[in-house]
C-alpha cells in the first residue's frame, strides 16, 4: 500500500512503546517510510532513546491525552496494559481520534461494552488487534466453506502449544494476573498471548460477534506460580450449532505453530494464521496447500480514513471473543497442576507438563476438553467445568 496523491501522512501516536509496543514503533517507522504515517508521539512513563524510537525522536510525553492535544493525532495506537485499554480508548475517543487497539481490547465484558459504545458515540473508527484477522486466508476459508468444499461445518478447533518461560511471567506488574490492585487483568493463556486462535476459530466459523455465543465451558489450571492460566481450554456453543474448542499451553514441550481447524462432514480446512497458510483436505482430492498475504491492521485503518475502506476487525467483530474473556474472567480461580504434572527443563527456566502437546493437538482434532481425553490432571468430578450462560 502506497499514499495517496495528493493527501499528507496520517499524524499517530503509539501509547506502549516497550514490549510488545516494540513490534509498533517497527511499524510504524515502516509505514512513514511508505509516507502513510508520521509518527507524531510516543507516550510512556520513561521517554524512549532514538535508538529505541527507530529514528528521530518524535514528541513524548506520559501524558496521553496532552499528547494527543499537541501533536494534533488523527490515529492513535493502544499498547498499554489490559486494564487501561478502555479509559485511553475513550481519551482518544472524546477528542475525535481514531483508534488501534491492542488486544484483548479490554478485560471484562462490561469494560468492552464502555469502550464500544463511547467510541461509537463519538463517532471515531476503531481497529481492534487481532493480526490474524487480516489475513486474506480468512476470505479464502470462508468462501472453500460457503462453496461447500468441506461439506457443512461440524465444529472448529484450534490449538496453541507454545513455549514460555518463568522469567515471561515476571515481565510486567500485570503479567499472568487476574486482578491487580482490585481490577480486572485476566492475562490467561487463552485471552493474551493465545488470544488470537480463539478470535480467529471464531471469525472462521462466522461466530464473531456476541450475540453467536450460546454458551461457554472452561478448564483453567497453570503450572507456573501465577493467578493466571498457563494451560487452558474452552468450549463455546454457537447459534449456528457447532462447537469451537480451542486448546492452549504456554508449558508446550516444545514450541509449534498454532492453529485453527475447521471441520466438516466431507473433509476439512488447516489454518497456520501467523504464517497465513491453509491446507485444504478433503474426499476425493489430494492435499492443496496455500499461501495468502496478508493486510497490516493499521494500514487498513488509514485506509478506512482516506478512502473509506471497510475496517477488518471492528468491535463487534470481537464480540464473540470477549464472552469467552468474560467467562473465562467469571470462571473459578485456575487450578494449579499438581507438582507431578510438571517439570522444569535444566538450564531453561521454564515448565513444562508432560503429553500438553499432544493433548492440545487432540482437542482441536476431537472438539472435546483436557478432562474428556483423560488428562491424569484434569477434574475428574461429574460436572467439572464452569459453563456460562451468555444469552
Amino acid at each position: 500500500m502506497s499514499a495517496v496523491p495528493g493527501t499528507s501522512p496520517v499524524p499517530v501516536v503509539l501509547a506502549g512503546a516497550r514490549g510488545h509496543g516494540r513490534w509498533h514503533v517497527a511499524n510504524l517507522r515502516r509505514l512513514e517510510r511508505a509516507g502513510l504515517v508520521r509518527l507524531a508521539g510516543i507516550c510512556e512513563l520513561t521517554p524512549l532513546t532514538e535508538q529505541e524510537a527507530g529514528g528521530e525522536l518524535p514528541e513524548q510525553s506520559a501524558d496521553f491525552g496532552a499528547l494527543l492535544d499537541s501533536t494534533g493525532a488523527r490515529i492513535a495506537v493502544i499498547c498499554t496494559p489490559i486494564p487501561t485499554h478502555t479509559d485511553l480508548a475513550l481519551t482518544a475517543a472524546r477528542r475525535g481520534v481514531h483508534l488501534l487497539l491492542e488486544k484483548p481490547p479490554a478485560p471484562s465484558y462490561d469494560e468492552f461494552r464502555r469502550m464500544a459504545d463511547g467510541v461509537e458515540e463519538a463517532g471515531v473508527a476503531c481497529q481492534i488487534g487481532f493480526q490474524s484477522l487480516g489475513s486474506h486466508a480468512v476470505p479464502a476459508i470462508r468462501e472453500l466453506v460457503a462453496e461447500g468444499a468441506i461439506g457443512e461445518v461440524v465444529g472448529i478447533g484450534a490449538a496453541g502449544a507454545w513455549v514460555r518461560d518463568e522469567a515471561y511471567f515476571r515481565r510486567a506488574a500485570w503479567s499472568g494476573k487476574r486482578r491487580l490492585n482490585g481490577a480486572d487483568v485476566i492475562d490467561g493463556a487463552l485471552t493474551n498471548p493465545l488470544a488470537h486462535a480463539v478470535a480467529t476459530a471464531l471469525a472462521l466459523g462466522g461466530t464473531a460477534r456476541a450475540e453467536d455465543v450460546t454458551g461457554i465451558e472452561t478448564e483453567l489450571s497453570h503450572a507456573n506460580d501465577i493467578e493466571a492460566d498457563d494451560t487452558s481450554c474452552v468450549r463455546i456453543g454457537t447459534a449456528r450449532g457447532h462447537r469451537v474448542t480451542v486448546a492452549a499451553t504456554l508449558c508446550a514441550e516444545r514450541a509449534e505453530e498454532p492453529y485453527v481447524l475447521v471441520h466438516g462432514s466431507s473433509g476439512r480446512v488447516t489454518f497456520w494464521y501467523k504464517q497465513d497458510r491453509v491446507l485444504l483436505q478433503r474426499g476425493g482430492h489430494g492435499p492443496e496447500e496455500f499461501q495468502h498475504g496478508r493486510t497490516d491492521l493499521l494500514e487498513n485503518l488509514v485506509d478506512h480514513l482516506t478512502t473509506g475502506t471497510p475496517l477488518l476487525v471492528p468491535p463487534a467483530e470481537t464480540g464473540a471473543f470477549m464472552r469467552v474473556v468474560e467467562a473465562i474472567r467469571r470462571a473459578p480461580d485456575p487450578e494449579p497442576l499438581p507438582a507431578a504434572a510438571w517439570h522444569r527443563v535444566p538450564g531453561e527456566g521454564r515448565r513444562v507438563v508432560p503429553g500438553i502437546d499432544a493433548l492440545v493437538a487432540a482437542a482441536a482434532d476431537t472438539l472435546c476438553l483436557y478432562s474428556e481425553l483423560g488428562a491424569p490432571w484434569a477434574p475428574r468430578t461429574e460436572h467439572p467445568r464452569h459453563e456460562v450462560s451468555t444469552r
